[in-house]
């Protein structure tokens, strides 16, 4: 079997890619779409769930053709952009209306009234999370609340709510004719439905947040026979042998496989994991305790804490503002100055997240004079995601669980200046694996132990994950408290 590729559907915010791995960890192909962004009002993100699935499956057969046909393929791997909410009609498989993604906020005011209510603590202590629009159930329940076809489905009880991860397995298994309905345990982790010790999703916690638990899906493995695709989607039935949120899949692609190991991705957001082995996690200092993931039933936890906005502020400083051409042309801009010219970038376009929280904070930049130009600003977004990482590492830190190093994968570092910035502002060193797609290899890895071509994670870690490149940290106590302060300064006006 070694000799068959795995395939991995990597479902993400502003892309949807199909990608081939060998069981070496080596990568045969890739095929993207971009996913339309949705943005109907302020604060409000959403995408087309029927546009996901079209453009999903289309790189999925691209890359089937690619390998030489189904045969080729022994198992395929999911990993997905997490929280985001899809409700469809099982009968029809069609969906309800727009996904309500990760980003978006409109239940702010939902869980305010929550946490008024003194929810949140009880609700903190079951499932590890905190009460924001970030996650699955409020926004669940604004579907419920504001579509009708969505609250007359519930009613018939023909509907079904998932996030990203069940949505695709259902289509991919037969859909309207038989398609399972599951979500791994990872997913299910960060909707504020599933209590990280229990093993489905919580009556009580559906029940508060008016969930209808039977719209829900099954709490699987992350690995193992979690279903076959319907032959004539892809032209034979494929087993579908891995699964997991895509923070999760980074963590195992980057091989944070023992307890303490950290690693961060800066993608549109930026999400930094630290495993914690079998211990549920608990946070004093508004962290997030997550499923990492679950095998045979057992439970591997982590400890994490988001950023909003990583990517996406290159994104808007290129695609609204015009500041820049490319993504790639900030490295340029930023070593061609000095220093940040007093500038300072808070990217809180979505709000502020861990550690801070403030889901109503906009972004601001300070600092500007006349002598400040465009690379200026370019440097301090850049600068903005090292004073992000290292306010979370000091909240990691009081809860026990500091840093001795820092592994970094996703889009963004393959920026080397802002990577060596990190080092130099968290005064540790960062490694970068020369394969800086480590979601879909996680995803692989976990479709590989699935489907038996490794028999466990360390194994395939030790297969399929590459070299990397180290980054010590080369700068001077004062520079750095100078950062330091400007940066304070600026997150006190939020």
């Amino acid at each position: 079997m070694t000799d068959r590729l795995i395939l991995v559907l990597d479902e993400g915010t502003t892309s949807t890619r199909a990608m081939l791995f060998g069981a070496d960890g080596a990568q045969h192909g890739v095929a993207q779409a971009d996913l339309t962004q949705h943005y109907p009002r302020s604060g409000w993100v959403e995408h087309d769930a029927g546009e996901i699935w079209d453009r999903t499956l289309a790189c999925a057969r691209e890359m089937v053709a690619k390998a030489g046909g189904a045969d080729r393929i022994a198992a395929i791997g999911i990993t997905n952009q997490r929280e985001t909410v899809v409700a469809w009609d099982r009968q029809t498989g069609e969906p309800y209306a727009r996904a309500i993604v990760w980003q978006d906020r409109r239940t702010a005011s939902m869980c305010e009234a929550m946490r008024e209510a003194a929810l949140e603590d009880a609700i903190r202590a079951q499932t590890g999370l905190l009460l924001d629009p970030y996650f699955s159930a409020t926004k669940m329940r604004w579907l419920l609340d504001n579509e009708p076809a969505v609250a007359a489905a519930a009613q018939a009880g023909t509907l079904a709510l998932g996030t990203v991860e069940s949505w695709l397995t259902y289509k991919l298994t037969g859909g309207s004719k038989g398609g399972r309905h599951i979500s791994d345990a990872s997913n299910a982790s960060r909707t504020l439905l599933l209590a990280l010790d229990g093993a489905g999703f919580d009556e009580g916690l559906c029940d508060a947040f008016g969930v209808p638990r039977s719209a829900l899906p099954d709490v699987v493995d992350n690995a193992g026979q979690l279903g076959v695709t319907a032959p004539g989607l892809l032209g034979g039935a494929i087993p579908i042998c891995g699964m997991a949120g895509d923070q999760q899949a980074a963590t195992i692609g980057q091989g944070c496989l023992s307890p303490g190991d950290t690693k961060a991705t800066y993608g549109t957001g930026a999400f930094v994991l630290a495993n914690k082995g079998r211990d549920i996690p608990q946070s004093a200092n508004r962290l997030l305790g997550t499923v990492l993931y679950q095998i045979g039933g057992e439970r591997h936890y982590a400890l994490e804490g988001s950023v909003f906005v990583a990517g996406s502020l290159i994104k808007y400083l290129r695609d609204t503002l015009g500041l820049i051409s490319s993504a790639a042309e900030t490295e340029e801009l930023a070593r061609s100055v000095e220093d940040n010219g007093g500038v300072v970038v808070v990217p809180a376009l979505s709000g502020l997240g861990a550690p801070h929280w403030l889901p109503d904070a906009r972004a601001t930049i300070t600092g500007l004079s006349f002598s400040a130009g465009k690379a200026h600003i370019a440097r301090a977004a850049l600068e903005a995601m090292a004073h992000q990482t290292r306010d979370l590492a000091q909240a990691f830190a009081a809860d026990g669980a500091p840093w001795s190093r820092l592994r970094v994968d996703g889009g963004m570092s393959a920026n080397s200046w802002m990577v060596q910035d990190i080092a130099n502002l968290l005064d540790l060193p960062v490694e970068r694996p020369h394969l800086v797609e480590t979601t879909a290899l996680g995803a692989a890895m976990l479709a590989a132990v699935g489907a038996g071509i490794h028999p466990a994670l360390d194994q395939a870690a030790a297969a399929m994950i590459g070299e990397s490149s180290r980054f010590a940290p080369q700068m001077h106590g004062p520079d750095r408290q100078k950062r330091l302060g400007d940066w304070a300064e600026a997150i006190a006006r939020m």
